[in-house]
This record gives C-alpha cells, sequence and structure tokens, in this order.
C-alpha cells in the first residue's frame, strides 16, 4: 500500500480503511480516483499518519474481503445492509426534518429549509436509484456470474452493456454526494444551534449516521461491484 495508490483502491483492498478515511473526511467513494497523496494534500493532512492508521486499522479488522467475494453475494449484502437502511432511515429522516421545520423555522430557517430541500431530492433520487439496480442492475450482474460459473454465454440484456446502467448509477452516486455536501455546508458541518430541542438533536445525528452509511455504500458499488461487474462482461467477451 503507498500514497500514489487511489483511495478507492486502499479502501477496496483494505474494508478497514474505510473508517480511517472518514475519521479524515477523505473522500474514498465518489472521490475514490484520487491519488491518498493528492487527498492528503488537498486537505493538509499527513499522508504518512494516514498510511500508518490504515495499516494499524487493517491488521486488527476482521471486515469481509469484499474484493473477492462473489459478486451476488456482494450485491446481496447491499440490498440487505445499505438499501434496508436507506429504506428505513430516509422516511424518518424526512418526519424529523419536518418537525424540526415546524419548531424552528423562524430562527434556523437560513440553514433548515436548503438542508431539507437538499434532503429531498436526495430521499427521491434514491429511492428510484435503489429500485432500478434491485430491478435492473443487480440481476444483470448475478446473471453474468452465473454464465462465468457454468462455462455459458455473456447473457443478452437490453441495456446493451452491463456499463451503461453502471454510469447511470454512478452519475447518481455523483448526485448524491453533492447533496450530502450541500447538507454539511449550509448547516456547517451540523452544528447545533443553542437552542435545539431533542429531536434537533436527534436530526443531525440520524444525518452525521446517513452519509456514513452512503460513503460505505457507494464504495462498495463505485470502487468494487461495479469495476469488477465491467471486468466480468469483458472476459465473457473474449
Amino acid at each position: 500500500m503507498t500514497s500514489q495508490e487511489t483511495v478507492g483502491q486502499i479502501a477496496a483492498e483494505n474494508p478497514a480503511a474505510a473508517r480511517i478515511f472518514e475519521k479524515y473526511k477523505i473522500d474514498y467513494c465518489c472521490g475514490g480516483a484520487k491519488s491518498l497523496a493528492l487527498a492528503c494534500a488537498g486537505s493538509a493532512i499527513s499522508v504518512n499518519e494516514v498510511l500508518a492508521e490504515v495499516e494499524q486499522a487493517t491488521r486488527a479488522a476482521e471486515d469481509r474481503d469484499w474484493a473477492h467475494a462473489g459478486l451476488a453475494e456482494l450485491a446481496d449484502y447491499i440490498v440487505a445492509q445499505h438499501h434496508t437502511f436507506l429504506k428505513n432511515e430516509l422516511p424518518a429522516l424526512a418526519s424529523r426534518i419536518a418537525k424540526v421545520i415546524e419548531a424552528h423555522a423562524t430562527s434556523h430557517g437560513d440553514s433548515l429549509y436548503p438542508m431539507a430541500a437538499a434532503f429531498q431530492g436526495l430521499h427521491s433520487e434514491l429511492s428510484t436509484h435503489m429500485l432500478k439496480e434491485e430491478m435492473i442492475l443487480f440481476p444483470l450482474i448475478k446473471r453474468m456470474e452465473e454464465a462465468e460459473l457454468s462455462g455459458a454465454a455473456l447473457p443478452w440484456t437490453h441495456c446493451g452493456s452491463v456499463n451503461n446502467p453502471i454510469r447511470m448509477m454512478e452519475q447518481e452516486h455523483d448526485n448524491a454526494g453533492g447533496a450530502l455536501q450541500t447538507m454539511r455546508r449550509v448547516t456547517e458541518d451540523y452544528k447545533l444551534p443553542a437552542d435545539a430541542c431533542p429531536t434537533y438533536r436527534a436530526l443531525y445525528e440520524g444525518l452525521k449516521a446517513l452519509e456514513a452509511d452512503l460513503h460505505i455504500h457507494i464504495h462498495l458499488e463505485n470502487n468494487i461491484l461495479f469495476p469488477r461487474a465491467s471486468r466480468l462482461e469483458q472476459s465473457l467477451q473474449s
């Protein structure tokens, strides 16, 4: 592992790295194509310190090695772990936002309204995003893996290539990353006002948990599932 490897590659090969990158606010999902050296330089972080922490965390971790797991297993894990999380948390957060706006918009509408608008767009897009993955992309990836295991030909798809829905999902991931950044910015990194009620506090904690889960979710897809599916299609074509 070196500082010239991309943060996405490091996180894919060392699952425990995600927690270190979260600590230093290094974008390893949508910004996973940057080298670790470049990502650290942009945030004035010691790259050697980050590398040391990643290596230490990797030695102590017992995380599943998704870089070498079956694609069907990984897709099912994403649905069970991350899609289920979103399906439960997004409506709960939407309800919490409505309550906080009702109680605090007079004093804090300058941050609450733009945060709510960004969240609403995120909620709407993620709902259709998960449906497209579960109904179209993930079943296609599973059929491709089945074809490889059985020695069959590349399965036909109306998408033309698995890379077409992958590109669409990656664009929607970028949109999600932008919404998360907007919510962070307009709330000053979820800084609570002095008069914040328990619901206000619960909302900000929930939004931070949503962000952390989405980072891992997008990382598993952008840096592991999608590249491996693209390579599998190429191998089945040869």
